[in-house]
């Protein structure tokens, strides 16, 4: 300063810290630079040259189970869900129900219901905002209690995730993915001996998807209703289906193919194929697995009878925070049909 060249070294920097204790502290900065009486060419703080960056950025994750199934909500809390199963049977001899004039045998028609019982799990968490730390926060002007309230609404979606694809084997119940009560059938052998889809040619693989929708369609009586709709694979088969094109003179992929071409589409439906994480070694012997099923609340569906609620705030003077806790319950994946589902390993 006053038109001298300065060259930092210690015995400036000491006199400066010198001069600053002598004066007890109270040194000042102007325009950003050190006050007159430390002659200091230490201009700015680290923190004066530095570009903050004000995004607060979360964990890479990813949850789909909206996009898989249907959640029912409602109905308080309970212990359990329910559903009603209706057939019908005809007794007498004639099952045809064909009567001549002087018939005296008529069939009579009977029905029977029979009531399914499903596990309804309560989920709890507990949020706690510091209050000295959420102080601090609110002078930088953000929010301790909001980036704990995501956090907490992420581990609740990864829970249901988690209930959806593989429910909760310890619990004793399964999901979409791991049903013991569905079909599984082996993909079939490609020309190249192997059953993988990245060894099969597109017509391979269209007829491996075309053989399982076909399976659970005839399962149901060939009922529109139980052609699916829905097709799950793992990451990795998806992505080759939509960078792989059909041939070398071909201009759309595999994916758009096999869209345009399966049988649902053929009988006025359509198919959404769409990748998922879980699919990955969930097949027998730790192979892909594909799963093909309705994705409609009348085949499948899970019950979030008590959507994620802030249940209840106190304050607690022994750990000088704010403690909320946050309450739900969900229910186990219920295939109220299983005869339009199939999985199908070793893709």
């Amino acid at each position: 300063m006053n038109g001298m060249t300065f060259k930092p070294n210690s015995s400036i920097m000491f006199s400066a810290a010198n001069s600053a204790m002598k004066m007890g502290g109270r040194q000042a900065f102007y325009a950003g630079a050190w006050d007159a009486a430390t002659s200091s060419g230490l201009s700015y703080l680290v923190g004066e040259l530095e570009k903050l960056d004000p995004k607060i950025r979360e964990p890479l994750t990813s949850v789909t189970w909206q996009r898989d199934i249907v959640a029912r909500t409602g109905g308080g809390w309970v212990e359990y869900t329910s559903t009603m199963d209706l057939d019908y049977g005809t007794t007498g001899a004639n099952d045809l129900s064909i009567v001549g004039a002087g018939s005296t045998t008529i069939p009579v028609m009977q029905a029977n219901t029979n009531k399914n019982l499903f596990k309804v799990f309560t989920w709890m968490h507990a949020m706690q905002v510091n209050f000295v730390d959420q102080a601090k926060m609110t002078k930088i002007g953000r929010s301790l209690e909001e980036m704990l309230n995501n956090g907490i609404r992420l581990n609740y979606n990864k829970t249901l995730d988690q209930n959806v694809y593989m429910g909760f084997p310890k619990l004793g119940t399964s999901g979409l993915l791991n049903d013991p009560k569905i079909v599984t059938t082996a993909a079939e052998n490609g020309a190249s001996g192997k059953s993988e889809w990245k060894n099969k040619t597109p017509d391979e693989i269209l007829q491996d998807i075309n053989q399982a929708l076909v399976d659970a369609w005839t399962a149901s009586e060939y009922d529109l209703s139980g052609m699916p709709n829905h097709v799950l694979i793992p990451p990795s088969q998806y992505a080759y289906l939509v960078k792989q094109k059909v041939s070398e003179a071909g201009n759309i992929s595999i994916l758009e193919y096999i869209k345009r071409n399966n049988i649902a589409v053929n009988q006025g439906g359509s198919v959404e194929i769409e990748p998922c994480r879980w699919c990955i070694k969930a097949g027998t012997a730790s192979k892909d697995r594909m799963m093909v099923y309705v994705n409609d609340e009348d085949k499948v569906n899970f019950d979030i009878t008590v959507p994620i609620t802030r249940a209840m705030t106190q304050p607690s003077i022994e750990r000088a925070a704010y403690l909320t806790l946050y309450a739900a319950q969900i229910g186990q994946v219920k295939f109220n049909y299983y005869q339009p589902a199939r999985y199908v390993d070793g893709i």
